[in-house]
């Protein structure tokens, strides 16, 4: 019987540091929730983790065919024991629970919450963009959120109190990297986190299917946190009461709404127009 994890490698290829399961082993699931270890699946996904925190980096298991792209990655994983396999197609469908996992898998630490006047304390002065998600559970869209964030340049993904939300390799291969340039904030009580943001000098802006204000006519402030609703729910009606703003962003009535994620990419899109307009 063809043994799946058999490391059969050319000269050329770095050798492998440290050794990882065996091949009767049963393949763990992809991690999810708040472990201390998260599976990446995805070529941008796990390249930024490396790229940002490669001491995070724990396993590697990758398609031959990747070894080239993944030379400096391997490289490092050599000189620093870490263990990496060369394995086939259906081990990593089974390694990272889906077939979109682009050819290579990793276990990876994950990267710190912080606590919500830990993120106030190291913030720099002027414009900055923040997201607060009210009940966002959707994997491929906090994936699709985290992108956008990253491409705007968002300075924190804030979490509601008793949030279960986080990153999961769904989520993270969707971000195509951006899940390891925005921070991960821990808020606490609505009321002390609404506090604290105002004290450091933000509005809080609710967005609304309908009844808010143009977003593309509002004066948006320079520090600004966006709340974001639930997928299906939308937000939750005394929070958006409680926030400065309230804003909607105005279609053609074709659909009722558009989707968080691509809501939210719209949202950061004006803001930044509203820097350099």
């Amino acid at each position: 019987m063809n043994n799946p994890w058999n490391n059969r490698r050319p000269s050329a290829r770095p050798p492998r540091a440290t050794p990882l399961p065996r091949a009767d082993a049963p393949a763990a699931p992809a991690a999810r929730g708040n472990g201390d270890e998260l599976r990446l699946f995805g070529v941008n996904a796990v390249l930024a983790a490396f790229n940002q925190r490669p001491q995070a980096v724990r396993k590697i298991y990758l398609l031959e065919g990747l070894i080239p792209r993944m030379q400096p990655l391997l490289k490092w994983c050599v000189a620093n024991r870490i263990g990496y396999r060369v394995v086939e197609d259906g081990d990593l469908n089974k390694l990272s629970g889906t077939t979109h996992h682009e050819g290579v898998v990793a276990d990876v630490r994950r990267a710190p919450v912080l606590e919500l006047s830990q993120w106030l304390q190291q913030l720099p002065e002027g414009p900055v963009l923040a997201l607060w998600l009210d009940g966002v559970g959707n994997p491929h869209n906090l994936g699709a959120i985290l992108r956008s964030a990253a491409h705007f340049g968002v300075g924190g993904l804030l979490l509601a109190e008793g949030s279960t939300l986080g990153i999961s390799g769904a989520a993270a291969r969707v971000a195509e990297g951006g899940a390891e340039a925005v921070s991960l904030v821990q808020l606490p009580a609505t009321a002390e986190a609404m506090a604290q943001l105002r004290q450091a000098g933000f509005s809080l802006a609710a967005t609304l299917v309908e009844g808010g204000s143009n977003v593309f006519a509002a004066d948006l402030p320079q520090r600004l946190v966006y709340v974001m609703g639930a997928e299906a729910e939308g937000m939750d009606r005394a929070l958006a009461a409680a926030c400065d703003l309230q804003v909607s962003i105005p279609g053609s009535g074709a659909v009722e709404s558009l989707n968080v994620a691509s809501a939210t990419a719209v949202l950061l899109a004006q803001w930044a127009r509203s820097r350099i307009a």
